[in-house]
């Protein structure tokens, strides 16, 4: 997974390139559900004119009422060029066949790498300013967030908790969600498991570790197997014991400075432990 260093190392190539692309795009297409949102908080007025249709989702999008006001899309190189845009924002994991095409068709194409850290949501912020034309509204939110992410209390991580969602999916070291429970207070069991990044948490493995808290995510509608794990009787035999947080995974998932509210929603489930 790319790490924060990989953000500034794309800020800087961004930057060094820019006197080829001097003026500010004025059709600006993201495809992709975090480049969605910062482009809303960054964007000109008449400046971003289509978004991903995940920005729409409100288990995924912490911006669905601001994305009403835009186009959808579903990230098909056909759609997105017959928009015309002079700029598309994509995530790393976009299909490279579609940005491909993108390119080859004379389209400008910035990828924006997945942020693993607090640090890289101002990188983040960053880069995606530097496309658009938008540094100093980009600098005023960065250290905006950077000041309010200061400003959070860091309670000593003393009380252990898991993630556990469908699949028996976890985050370990090196992931944004690692450093979200460790700013609220946690030691985070898949991190003290010696999983990196994300992967599949044995539910064995979670109940030997007994955590504290048991974070999981807001079920989608109608039925997934995917889901059953969460319903396995040692699990809720477990969350008899342990607290529980249910959480919206739009505030977890994109590096954006709405991952201040889950911080702020785990420091919350933290002082209701009573330590």
């Amino acid at each position: 997974m790319p790490s924060s260093n990989a953000l500034a190392l794309a800020l800087t190539v961004l930057v060094g390139a820019l006197p080829a692309w001097a003026e500010a795009p004025q059709r600006v297409v993201s495809i992709n559900l975090c480049t969605d949102q910062l482009a809303m908080m960054l964007a000109a007025p008449g400046q971003l004119i289509s978004v991903s249709h995940l920005a729409f989702d409100p288990l995924s999008s912490s911006m669905v009422e601001e994305a009403a006001a835009y186009l959808a899309n579903r990230g098909g190189a056909e759609q997105v060029f017959l928009m015309h845009p002079d700029l598309v924002l994509a995530g790393s994991y976009t299909s490279r066949a579609t940005l491909d095409l993108l390119r080859g068709l004379g389209v400008r194409v910035v990828q924006v790498p997945i942020v693993d850290s607090i640090a890289g949501v101002t990188e983040g912020i960053r880069l995606v300013g530097a496309a658009m034309g938008r540094e100093a509204v980009a600098e005023r939110l960065a250290l905006a967030f950077e000041a309010d992410v200061a400003a959070l209390s860091r309670p000593e991580r003393s009380a252990t908790a898991a993630m556990y969602y469908p699949n028996g999916y976890t985050s370990g070291a090196g992931t944004l969600s690692n450093e979200v429970l460790e700013r609220a207070g946690f030691r985070n069991i898949g991190a003290e498991a010696g999983l990196t990044g994300g992967g599949t948490l044995p539910l064995e493995r979670l109940v030997m570790a007994a955590p504290e808290m048991i974070v999981t995510s807001t079920p989608y509608p109608g039925a997934s197997r995917s889901e059953e794990i969460l319903q396995h009787p040692a699990l809720s035999a477990l969350t008899q014991v342990a607290g529980g947080a249910r959480v919206n995974d739009a505030d977890w998932v994109c590096g954006t400075p709405h991952v201040l509210r889950a911080i702020q929603q785990m420091a919350q489930a933290r002082q209701e432990l009573g330590e």
